[in-house]
């Protein structure tokens, strides 16, 4: 496979940071971005380097248009654009019950996630279009097909951007662009590191598979749909979840 460019937003940890590397064994040219974690981008896109791929740390708020369009500037200009995007910034919430919820705390969940994927996948499809060529993997949750106390704004936002992908599986495949939704449940990562034991043990004992999930669970889901053996799947939403969620 002739080299192509992969970008993996908040890909510095967790579930990005197994994307990064899974996309680099694959012969992926991986571009990491980050917001805050300068250190541990730098150290990943090293280690990758190490192994014998390519990687490149690049700093940028993906919520901030600038930021964004200079980043995929760089792309373009020094690489020649993005193939696959791999869309999973993180977004912060505030996780309370509806009856207790503000709109205003409700719809910044709900405006950063969908901007930031927006915008994203905005300039990833200049790209891929000119290319004939192209990947989208969004990095969705259980959690919009399965409610839980307290996420209202997370699940609802998720939910959206299943919904979102499913009009750019439909609008971009002519060019040669497909979409896809991944959809974690409970994974095992540094946000998840302080819920209770109590708790991680209720879910794995009514998950099917009988354990958390791991970030390299859900980037071999993430490394499959950015390949070239996945160009006749778009517009779906695959749960990673070992049965947890089913539909």
């Amino acid at each position: 496979m002739a080299r192509r460019n992969a970008l993996i937003t908040g890909g510095a940890r967790g579930i990005g940071a197994a994307s990064a590397r899974a996309l680099a064994a694959d012969g992926y040219r991986v571009f990491i971005n980050y917001v805050n974690s300068a250190d541990a981008a730098e150290r990943l896109a090293e280690t990758i380097r190490e192994g014998g791929g390519e990687a490149h740390a690049l700093q940028a708020d993906v919520r901030d248009d600038a930021q964004l369009e200079a980043m995929f500037g760089e792309i373009t200009q020094h690489h020649g654009g993005v193939d696959v995007l791999v869309s999973n910034a993180n977004m912060s919430f505030v996780p309370k019950p509806f009856m207790e919820q503000s709109w205003e705390e409700f719809s910044q969940k709900l405006n950063d996630e969908m901007h930031a994927a927006y915008q994203s996948a905005r300039l990833a499809a200049e790209s891929m279009r000119a290319k004939g060529f192209g990947r989208l993997v969004f990095i969705s949750s259980t959690l919009s097909e399965a409610p839980a106390p307290r996420f209202i704004a997370h699940g609802s936002a998720k939910g959206a951007l299943d919904s979102f992908t499913k009009y750019l599986a439909q609008e971009l495949g002519p060019y040669g662009i497909t979409a896809n939704i991944v959809a974690p449940g409970l994974v095992d990562t540094d946000a998840t590191k302080d819920a209770p034991s109590e708790f991680k043990e209720m879910i794995r004992t009514h998950t099917p598979m009988q354990k958390i999930a791991t970030p390299d669970d859900v980037a071999n889901t993430v490394r499959y749909l950015a390949s070239e053996a996945s160009g006749h799947i778009t517009g779906t939403y695959n749960p990673v979840c070992g049965g947890a969620y089913m539909s």
